[in-house]
């Protein structure tokens, strides 16, 4: 492990006994109150995602969705807390206008994210579940200090929701977005949280909340019921896994697309030089070619769970990935994806506790702040995550009623022989199993999670299209052009290039790091 930093990084990993790590200052301070309180890894995620609901509601909300992969002290778990399509959508007349919305009712689906936050404290919460909404609560009722990330996101919302009443007097009741530093409250949220809090989350499903969603579905004429929501239920599931180097990649299996990270990294590790520095421009063609080969089995086989046309784990075998890994030409770039994933917006945290466990959460909205629909009186703005199904019959994502569309977000994991190694993850959209590639190379190659983040990214953009950093050495940007990529080199290092956050094992300790491109910071004790 370098700790000279190989590239200029804006600052130095942390180090402690307990971590937190996220986009968002204030929501790490949350989780780590649970730390030092003598709460568990998991009561750490919970008091910081239900906190990321409200300090960064322009990327989550408590009508998001949620995965999870949590280290127990002894083996792995993984969760899945995405909803259905409800079962009275009018699938007819969707296809029938031959476009999924990605505004409005028809966009929504069951949101997850509360029944996983009590999924999880099942598993292995140790304080009262109520203890951990507290800081969310006083965030939401006494206000909190926007961060300038958020605020420009807020702003760039304004145009998006503006002809939603319920998002306007919510979001934006002076018509405008709140500035950089302003004291924002949000009452009605806090209210949610509070009954949330009170009843483990069964008033989202089966309470007042329920009601009041079903209630605002039915005055818009949209299909979401109390009936959806009182039948769902967060899944418990096995993490797939491929060795990538010395460690083990844990990716959850679909709907998320895990799978074509796993695919990647399967298919690199048969092509990685070990020699080679990690912004060695062949060494970054390989990542991005592997990638594409990642993304073409996902676009074909990601979907619900319960409708998939082929075992996932059979696409991971030894002799699929062999075979993948000979179709890669390993100094000319091919045309053989198209097709990608479309931005979203999302929340990330890792956690880990003095015991050793571990967590890696994520929590999203799909887009901003979803779907424009806000139910009024509570502060819940619905995610669109329908957007994500297709319209194509026969696909195990194609679009009907009482399923779950593909999902972007992704957390990662690692493990080193049968011991936690790190909790990770990129967020972004398409960006998310990319960037769990890139950074998980540079950590291969030695570098220190603050680095690995830090450095410059590459995202594939469909056919033989690369979108590279600013920072990127035009060195390498100009071989990879020669080895046939359509390299464009963005004005700005911005979030679409993702945002990841990092807890590692290291010395008995953890090793935290947050990414630069976003507000967050990795907090210890």
């Amino acid at each position: 492990m370098r700790f000279d930093l190989p590239w200029n990084s804006s600052r130095e990993p942390v180090m402690g006994r307990r971590l937190v790590a996220t986009s968002q200052p204030l929501a790490a301070q949350a989780g780590l109150r649970m730390l030092d309180a003598g709460g568990s890894a998991i009561d750490a995620a919970i008091a910081t995602a239900a906190a990321l609901t409200v300090v960064e509601p322009t990327s989550n909300g408590l009508g998001s969705d949620a995965f999870a992969i949590w280290w127990d002290g002894e083996r792995l778990h993984g969760l899945n807390a995405s909803g259905r399509a409800p079962m009275g959508l009018d699938t007819d007349r969707i296809w029938e206008a031959g476009r999924i919305p990605r505004l409005g009712w028809d966009a929504v689906t069951v949101p997850g994210a509360v029944s996983g936050w009590a999924k999880l404290h099942e598993a292995q919460g140790v304080l009262p579940f109520a203890t951990l909404l507290k800081p969310a609560i006083e965030y939401a009722r006494n206000g909190f200090a926007l961060s300038p990330q958020t605020a420009r996101s807020w702003a760039r919302a304004i145009d998006r929701y503006r002809s939603f009443p319920d998002w306007m007097a919510t979001f934006a009741p002076e018509g405008h977005a709140p500035a950089p530093g302003t004291i924002v409250r949000l009452r009605d949220h806090a209210r949610t949280l509070q009954a949330i809090a009170e009843t483990k989350g069964r008033d989202f499903y089966e309470g007042e909340i329920a009601q009041a969603i079903d209630t605002a579905a039915r005055a818009a004429q949209g299909s979401l019921r109390r009936e959806d929501l009182e039948a769902h239920t967060a899944l418990k599931v096995t993490p797939l896994c491929v060795p990538f180097g010395e460690v083990e990649l844990h990716e959850l299996p679909p709907n998320g697309q895990g799978l074509a990270a796993l695919i990647a990294a399967g298919v690199l590790d048969r092509h990685v030089s070990p020699e080679a520095q990690a912004l060695d421009p062949l060494q970054l063609h390989l990542q991005i070619e592997a990638m594409k080969i990642g993304f073409a089995h996902g676009g074909r086989h990601i979907g619900d769970p319960d409708r998939l046309t082929l075992d996932p784990s059979s696409l991971l075998s030894p002799e699929a990935l062999d075979a993948d890994a000979g179709r890669l030409d390993p100094r000319r770039a091919q045309d053989i994806c198209d097709a990608v994933p479309q931005w979203s917006s999302t929340v990330y945290l890792a956690c880990g506790d003095e015991q050793g466990r571990a967590v890696s959460f994520i929590q999203s909205n799909f887009e901003g702040f979803g779907s424009g629909i806000v139910v009024p009186g509570t502060g819940i703005t619905m995610q669109n995550r329908g957007a994500g199904f297709v319209l194509e019959a026969g696909h195990p994502n194609t679009l009907q009623a009482g399923v779950r569309p593909y999902h972007t977000i992704i957390p990662g994991f690692t493990t080193r022989g049968d011991q936690v190694d790190m909790a990770m993850g990129v967020m972004g959209g398409p960006m998310q199993p990319q960037g769990h590639l890139q950074v998980l190379d540079r950590i291969r190659r030695g570098w220190n999670p603050q680095a690995a983040l830090d450095a410059p990214r590459w995202r594939f953009e469909g056919g033989l299209r690369v979108s590279v950093e600013p920072q990127m050495p035009d060195a390498v940007v100009e071989s990879l052009r020669s080895m046939g990529h359509k390299v464009h080199v963005a004005k700005a290092r911005d979030v679409s290039f993702g945002g990841g956050q990092i807890a590692m094992r290291h010395a008995g300790a953890w090793m935290g790091a947050s990414d630069c491109r976003r507000d967050g910071q990795a907090v210890v004790s």
